[in-house]
């Protein structure tokens, strides 16, 4: 043991009636929710960028954190591995995500990155095979060092999309090493700051090709888990190309890539680009896109991305579910994609926020597994589409304007409006919450 978490026990269930800090409420991994455990069902993830790599920053300030792993070297990074994984053994969580550039220190060029990188993870190997942690999903840092200022596939040099198509490569290679069960491409500089010097019909074809030989890289490997494209509609990049859920799927329809890949949806990054949570998760479940879920919260006072907990058990049981109505996680799950406040300092802040927020997400669950099974809002949906189920209805939809007009004639309709009923529904839902 590090040391670093001290005497901090394992989090254990303690129930609704608990006083202690370091107990979970709400969240019994075990408990049988409509016919599966809960642990089974919520598949928990922690995040290695801010809970190892985050140094405490803000757009307005720098490090706040002092964490004794800091630094750049392998030795380091081991030290980092270590209490990374003793966390995930306090909270009992199932899986971790991580970037390449969380997990080993920048060297430098690309053999270097590759080596360093290659080191890790025989060392996650040796940790995931100690304790039983799996890695939910692997991904490549295209954005942060100043080469990918322009973009990584969008990027008008050629050589930094080669460097950035041979880091992803061996990204997915490492995935694939560890038992990975999806891989993420977050296109954090993929956009543009002015159109005056942007060709943005190019830049759209880069990121599309880049894309194609991804999923062929996935097939030549066999590769059986999911590759996701997670949308964010601004921050850093003024105009970004993946903004929401609709835009990626017709970016994926474009290039052929629809039934191929899958979308993981982040709470913050639904909110910046002017949706709900559960609008981007229906739309993704419509679309037949939907993948996986980075959980957090923004604050909606700020105007940025301030990957919170989650803490709003309504919001969270809006959310969960939609992603019981898409037919739940298959192989994805819930990654906390959140950092601590810049002034919670001390390990036990890092514990503690995960237990809210698996609490807070175990609450919401419970409550919109009961919604669905009281059928109650999904029988006031159907009775408000009930017309379109009959012949008449469904014969509109192959029908053309000249008959449909000459019905209208005939028959002299005139519908009255019918409410909408939403007060009642919102009333309904709070039954549950």
């Amino acid at each position: 043991m590090t040391g670093f978490f001290k005497d901090i026990p394992a989090i254990k269930f303690e129930g609704i009636d608990s006083d202690n800090d370091f107990a979970f409420r709400h969240y019994n991994p075990d408990e049988v929710v409509m016919g599966k455990p809960l642990k089974e069902h919520l598949r928990f993830a922690a995040a290695y960028w801010h809970s190892f790599a985050w140094p405490g920053g803000d757009p307005f300030g720098g490090q706040t954190l002092d964490r004794p792993w800091f630094g750049d070297t392998i030795e380091l990074a081991k030290l980092k591995a270590d209490v990374a994984f003793e966390m995930f053994q306090i909270l009992d969580v199932p899986y971790f995500c991580f970037h390449d550039a969380d997990v080993r220190p920048e060297g430098a060029d690309f053999a270097e990155n590759t080596c360093n990188l290659e080191t890790i993870v025989d060392y996650f190997a040796e940790k995931m095979d100690e304790t039983g942690v799996k890695l939910l999903w692997g991904t490549a840092n295209l954005f942060s060092h100043r080469r990918f200022m322009s973009g990584a596939a969008t990027n008008p040099d050629p050589d930094v999309f080669a460097f950035s198509a041979a880091t992803i490569k061996t990204c997915m290679d490492a995935t694939i090493k560890l038992g990975g069960e999806n891989y993420v491409l977050w296109g954090g500089r993929e956009g543009y700051e002015t159109l005056l010097n942007t060709d943005m019909g190019r830049e759209r074809q880069q990121a599309g090709r880049m894309l194609q030989m991804v999923v062929d890289y996935k097939h030549k490997m066999g590769f059986k888990g999911a590759i996701l494209i997670e949308p964010k509609p601004q921050e850093p990049t003024k105009h970004q190309y993946d903004y929401d859920v609709a835009t990626v799927y017709g970016f994926l329809k474009d290039f052929g890539l629809e039934g191929e890949v899958q979308v993981n949806i982040e709470q913050g990054h639904a909110i910046l680009a002017g949706h709900s949570f559960e609008h981007e998760l229906a739309m993704a479940r419509d679309l037949g896109i939907f993948g996986s879920i980075d959980m957090n919260r923004n604050d909606y006072q700020s105007g940025w991305d301030t990957d919170q907990f989650p803490n709003n058990v309504p919001e969270v049981a809006l959310a969960y579910y939609e992603v019981l109505r898409a037919g739940g996680f298959k192989t994805g799950g819930t990654n906390f994609d959140a950092k601590l406040r810049r002034q919670s300092l001390d390990p036990e802040d890092l514990i503690l926020a995960h237990v809210g927020g698996m609490d807070a997400c175990a609450a919401g669950f419970k409550a919109a597994a009961k919604m669905l099974e009281s059928g109650s809002l999904e029988a006031a949906r159907d009775a408000r589409y009930a017309g379109w189920d009959r012949a008449d209805g469904k014969a509109l939809m192959n029908s053309d304007l000249g008959a449909i007009h000459d019905r209208v004639v005939t028959e002299n309709l005139n519908p009255e409006p019918r409410s909408g009923r939403q007060e009642r529904l919102e009333n309904l839902v709070n039954r549950f919450v």
